[in-house]
């Protein structure tokens, strides 16, 4: 599209931090998270109007979503800004199948528009005359057809895609995508398909949880969503950004903040690198820190490796971790934090494959899965530190709008009173 002169802008559906990357990286422009799970609608269309072209990648099938309902599903997306969907069909074994199967995602939502597909994995030239012929006899168009090809191929590790910013090739390799899909999707009609977004209607300034925040990032630390910083920086707080893994120490700031990553996979250098650790345990006399997954664990006492090898981390909250037994943890969450610098209630996801070894401490969050059913705390705050294996991605109603239960505040009185009120 850029190629075309067509500005254009890239979104992901759900909560990803790893393909943003890529699609920033192509389009030369931030790529924004939109969750029909964790945001309002009103915060879908305020995140995704803008300048230019809007392409949205989804995740998973179009109608795939949380239980128990499928809610935050690409059509969600669909529904919320009234934009039409382009199926991507893997027909690396299907032929004249491929109809009944577009057709039934095709009439399974009336409220959902698939305006055409574009035919992935294909064998052949023969193999694509098959399937453009019976998808365009049923009057499904056709927008393209892309071979397979060991050169689309991008590795991959246990939370997705190898991140972009460690491919050394990465603009060669988009490049080499373009040329490929300028020659086999006819963009101009992709392009036709486009509908123009919804207004916003009201204004998401939030207040940031501190006027200075200094950010881990780096390959270890990389997963910070856009949106969030967008927010804090449009209500007056100044970000900077530092390198644990280049051995920086965090900036003079009121918050540090270690986001998600892969610390497990530099955990070695992390454990060598006397500075960061040495400054990050002297600003947490001073300064609040908040660690999120990865960062969560590098604020423990240890790491263990996936070969069984401890690494001495910062030793700020009581807490090891290992990756030598991997167990899954996925899904959204429902968050309420009654201290730490993001207290409230929030929409989270989380997803890794760490065990927790030992952990002692107060909790920070209290959590609920996607479905309602009450999990264990998540987290541990001590003094200025705290972190969580969750992921926040958005402000939640704090009278706890999905019913699972109210929040209830204590009003503290004096002792002279004879009783205290509970306010709800």
């Amino acid at each position: 599209m850029k190629r075309r002169g067509v500005a254009v802008r890239g979104a992901k559906s759900g909560p990803d931090y790893i393909d943003p990357r890529f699609h920033a990286a192509a389009c030369g422009a931030e790529c924004m998270n939109l969750d029909a799970w964790a945001m309002t609608s009103e915060r879908v269309v305020s995140l995704a109007i803008g300048d230019g072209f809007l392409l949205i990648e989804g995740a998973m099938g179009l109608f795939d979503g949380a239980p128990p309902d499928g809610k935050g599903a690409t059509a969600d997306l669909a529904r919320i800004l009234g934009l039409p969907v382009v199926l991507v069909v893997d027909a690396a074994r299907i032929a004249q199948s491929v109809v009944p199967l577009v057709q039934g995602f095709m009439r399974y939502d009336a409220d959902v528009e698939v305006a055409g597909v574009i035919l992935n994995r294909v064998g052949s030239p023969r193999h694509e005359r098959i399937l453009r012929n019976a998808l365009e006899q049923a009057g499904i168009s056709v927008l393209g057809a892309l071979y397979r090809d060991a050169g689309l191929q991008h590795p991959s590790r246990h939370l997705g895609l190898v991140q972009a910013q460690e491919r050394e090739d990465l603009e060669e390799f988009i490049e080499g995508v373009a040329d490929l899909v300028m020659n086999r999707v006819d963009v101009d009609d992709l392009v036709a398909c486009a509908m123009p977004l919804p207004a916003s209607k009201r204004d998401f300034s939030r207040s940031p949880p501190a006027q200075r925040i200094a950010i881990a990032d780096d390959a270890a630390f990389a997963f910070a969503y856009p949106h969030l910083l967008s927010d804090w920086r449009a209500s007056g707080a100044e970000i900077s950004f530092f390198s644990p893994l280049a051995d920086q120490a965090p900036p003079d700031a009121d918050l540090i903040i270690l986001p998600g990553g892969y610390p497990e996979l530099h955990a070695g250098q992390i454990s060598s690198n006397a500075t960061f650790l040495n400054e990050l345990r002297k600003a947490s006399e001073s300064s609040v820190i908040y660690g999120e997954c990865g960062g969560f664990m590098v604020l423990g006492s240890a790491l263990i490796d996936k070969y069984g090898v401890g690494h001495d981390m910062a030793g700020l909250l009581q807490l090891e971790t290992s990756f030598a037994e991997r167990k899954l943890h996925l899904g959204y969450r429902d968050l309420i934090a009654s201290k730490g610098p993001f207290a409230g209630a929030w929409k989270g996801h989380e997803f890794h494959y760490a065990k927790t070894i030992h952990a002692r401490g107060e909790p920070l969050f209290e959590a609920w899965d996607a479905e309602g059913n009450a999990l264990a705390p998540m987290g541990l705050i001590e003094g200025n530190v705290s972190g969580s294996f969750a992921h926040l991605i958005d402000r939640a109603d704090p009278l706890w709008h999905r019913g699972i239960r109210p929040i209830v505040w204590q009003l503290q009185t004096p002792q002279s009173m004879t009783a205290a009120p509970d306010a709800t």
